[in-house]
């Protein structure tokens, strides 16, 4: 009775301790709101906007895609690639939801229900196993915006954590009201690092499993899902032990949400993981050197005149950036905000002319014909001789050494150092552990620098290019055999003297300017060309061969690769007006004009030559090589298509006379290992090619449909093979393997049975009657043109 008089007595006493009550019971509430108003007003930190949320920005790697429709590489700082949640596999959203967020259907981007037993297990209890609450919305505001990564201590360590995290919650609520729950999903998946350079369940499907997402099975999708909180401890190639009882772990999960039965977990846990493990790597995969031609094309600046050893090459470039779209294409384009492209981080998807099957014909092909072949050849060479250079001297081949170790990567820091050059050979010739190329495989050994430049030096290089005559298109383009270790691209940086296999152009200015033809009698005899300079020059011959006066047409000269022959065709003409026919063909680099053009000095890529070569079978029609066909933005909107450039260089009838001649090389000339060796039936042309002491060697083919062509040597040109080294030994080889590959592959759509179109009133020779015969029109030949 007295307490309540007492308080009677004191109402203000009450209304004091009424307010202090609710002023605690209300304070947390209100630093919340008023922090949730900082925050969205801006006060620590900016927020994601709703435009940005509708477009989030994030590195998205760049797809080379193949005319086949295979990804056959990425350009990315992170390897990450989008795809739609119709693209994802059931198990993958079902492991996702049932491990990360299982009430994720029934939130709005904020797990209450979570919060409080993460705040009673996990704080109160000190569970950590319980997690930390945040849902898949969450999870994916933290991916898209990270969190500020400034160091801390102590109370604004919590202070900045309990920022960071309201600001996830908002940031989540808003993903929420602007995406579906479908949306949400895939581009959580999309955002996500699975280790091994594998950022997005799309990369790493594949670097796993060599799969697309939506080809996963339940076992895989558990795995996947199960890597995504500890990629490193969870990935099944680094510890395989713990990746599977994470996986089982999912499994066991999307069992008790309900979305597989017992026994269908019990079966799933029971299976070892499979992979088939591909890290994208910019080293390895399909068409590493054509990736690499791509990557410098579209990022190629203005060219620059100091760049360049000539006129000649620096006009060739100002004109290929003026008037190739596709070249410099990053830094000649601007996106909507007016930035340039960035071919690592914009997602563009560039869709290219390379066939996938194909190209990884020509990279089998010539790695068996190096590995098996060519380098053991060499090798066998090095150990009877003991060195890996010939025809030339010791004070040059120890220049070569010394330019090799000035200019290599560890030389030229030493230099920048400041370190003298007597030093620096000192230092190249300690030994060090290190790991080197064989195609045995990589070998960990000790060894010096200086021993490891001739190790490299002794490994003989090699080119190939495939090319469809009557588009342009680049089908297979190899630069070496291994990208990591050679980066000089021998398809399409590398200039080698062409030999014999600049013949066919020396014949066709013969028949297309000077009137012969392929039953021309020419007599065998050494040809005598005045040069002008007071020194007269006559062609040497591959081999003994005995000028015995006796005619022959034109077609033998060829076919034997005689180089008097083709003295005799340049003795009647001026080297001016051959080097221009020759430039006509797409040989774009500087030929000096002079007479031993007609025996092979131009210098010439394999590019060049397998492009030149298609015109024959293009009715005299040269297509640009081409490489692009569409580039399109991450969303698949097309920002750019390509069309071939072609130029006329010679009449259809001087073509197929050509395609005649050069078919004769093959049935009875030095490319007749096609045929013996390789047991190619199809109607086909070419032509070998090798210059002084074997130091380059050449084949060249056109077919109906394709066009191949490779060549091979050291990178060096006194290293080289002495014996059997010319191009219908090594070369032509490489070309062989290609082209049964390609044969026997019928969904390519390139068979045996493929002809040459002849022209309309086509004539033919018949050199054993010593006159043109003209054709008789065939059944389909009529029906065509008629």
């Amino acid at each position: 009775m007295g307490n309540i008089r007492e308080r009677m007595r004191n109402p203000r006493r009450e209304s004091r301790a009424s307010k202090i009550f609710w002023s605690l019971v209300l304070a947390p509430f209100a630093v919340v709101a008023v922090i949730i108003v900082l925050i969205i007003a801006g006060a620590f930190g900016k927020l994601p906007t709703f435009e940005e949320l509708e477009n989030p920005r994030s590195n998205i790697a760049t797809e080379i895609i193949s005319s086949d429709g295979e990804v056959i590489g990425n350009f990315f700082v992170e390897n990450r690639s989008y795809i739609d949640y119709g693209d994802l596999s059931p198990y993958l959203v079902q492991a996702l939801v049932a491990t990360e967020d299982s009430r994720f259907y029934s939130h709005s981007g904020i797990d209450f229900l979570g919060l409080a037993r993460v705040g009673f297990k996990t704080v109160l209890m000190g569970d950590k196993g319980q997690g930390g609450g945040s849902t898949i919305s969450q999870q994916l505001a933290k991916n898209l915006y990270p969190r500020d990564t400034v160091v801390s201590r102590g109370v604004a360590k919590v202070g900045r954590l309990f920022i960071a995290k309201f600001k996830e919650w908002i940031t989540a609520t808003m993903l929420e009201y602007n995406y579906t729950k479908e949306e949400i999903i895939a581009m959580y998946l999309n955002t996500v690092e699975f280790g091994a350079n594998a950022f997005g369940v799309k990369s790493a499907a594949r670097t796993f499993f060599n799969k697309y997402p939506s080809e996963l099975t339940l076992e895989e999708s558990a795995m996947l899902v199960g890597m995504v909180n500890k990629p490193t401890r969870y990935n099944p190639k680094l510890n395989p032990q713990y990746a599977l009882e994470r996986r089982n772990t999912v499994i066991e999960r999307m069992y008790q949400a309900g979305t597989i039965d017992n026994e269908r977990a019990k079966e799933s846990k029971s299976k070892p993981i499979e992979l088939d493990y591909r890290p994208i790597s910019h080293n390895a995969g399909t068409g590493t050197y054509f990736r690499e031609m791509i990557r410098q094309l579209m990022t190629a600046k203005e060219p620059e005149r100091r760049s360049f050893s000539n006129d000649w090459d620096y006009q060739v470039a100002v004109d290929k950036w003026k008037n190739d779209p596709r070249y410099g294409w990053c830094n000649k384009n601007t996106k909507a905000d007016g930035e340039k492209y960035n071919l690592y981080k914009d997602g563009l998807k560039i869709t290219v002319t390379v066939n996938a099957k194909m190209q990884r014909y020509a990279e089998e092909a010539m790695w068996e014909q190096m590995k098996d072949n060519i380098q053991p050849q060499f090798d066998n060479q090095r150990k009877g001789y003991k060195n890996i250079f010939f025809n030339i001297k010791t004070d040059e081949q120890q220049a070569i050494i010394n330019s090799a170790m000035m200019q290599s990567e560890r030389g030229r820091k030493m230099r920048a150092e400041g370190v003298s050059r007597e030093d620096i050979i000192a230092a190249f010739n300690k030994p060090e552990r290190m790991t080197v190329f064989t195609y045995k495989g990589e070998r960990d050994t000790t060894m010096t620098p200086r021993d490891s430049i001739i190790h490299y030096k002794a490994i003989l290089r090699s080119g190939f290019t495939a090319i469809d005559p009557a588009t342009g298109y680049v089908l297979a383009y190899v630069g070496g055999t291994s990208f990591k270790h050679f980066k000089y691209d021998m398809a399409s940086q590398g200039r080698r003297q062409v030999g014999s296999t600049v013949k066919p152009f020396i014949y066709t200015f013969a028949i297309d300017h000077l009137g012969y033809n392929p039953c021309t009698l020419v007599p065998n005899l050494e040809v005598t060309i005045d040069t002008g300079s007071g020194e007269p020059w006559s062609p040497r011959e591959a081999g003994k061969v005995e000028y015995d006066g006796e005619l022959h047409p034109l077609k033998w000269g060829l076919a034997m690769s005689r180089n008097n022959y083709s003295a005799w065709i340049m003795k009647q003409s001026s080297p001016q007006a051959v080097t221009d026919l020759i430039h006509k063909f797409g040989i774009s680099g500087w030929i000096d004009p002079v007479v031993a053009v007609c025996v092979g000095t131009p210098e010439v890529t394999v590019l060049e030559m397998v492009s030149a070569f298609a015109t024959f079978a293009n009715r005299g029609v040269h297509i640009d090589p081409f490489f692009i066909t569409r580039i399109e933005d991450r969303q698949g909107n097309v920002l750019a298509t390509f069309s071939p450039t072609s130029n006329d260089v010679i009449s259809e009838q001087t073509a197929f006379t050509m395609l005649g001649m050069m078919q004769n090389n093959i049935n009875a000339g030095t490319g007749g290992g096609l045929r013996s060796r390789f047991g190619i039936r199809s109607e086909i042309g070419g032509k070998t090619g090798t210059t002084n002491n074997n130091a380059d060697a050449w084949f060249i083919a056109v077919a109906p449909k394709i066009a191949a062509g490779a060549w091979v040597g050291g990178e060096d040109r006194a290293t080289h093979i002495i014996n059997r080294g010319e191009g219908s030994a090594v070369a032509l080889p490489i070309v062989g393997k290609f082209l049964q590959k390609i044969y026997a592959d019928k969904s390519l759509g390139i068979t045996p049975e493929d002809k040459f179109l002849p022209p309309i009133g086509v004539v033919r020779y018949d050199c054993e009657e010593g006159a043109p015969t003209e054709s008789r029109r065939s059944e389909r030949e009529s029906e065509f043109f008629d």
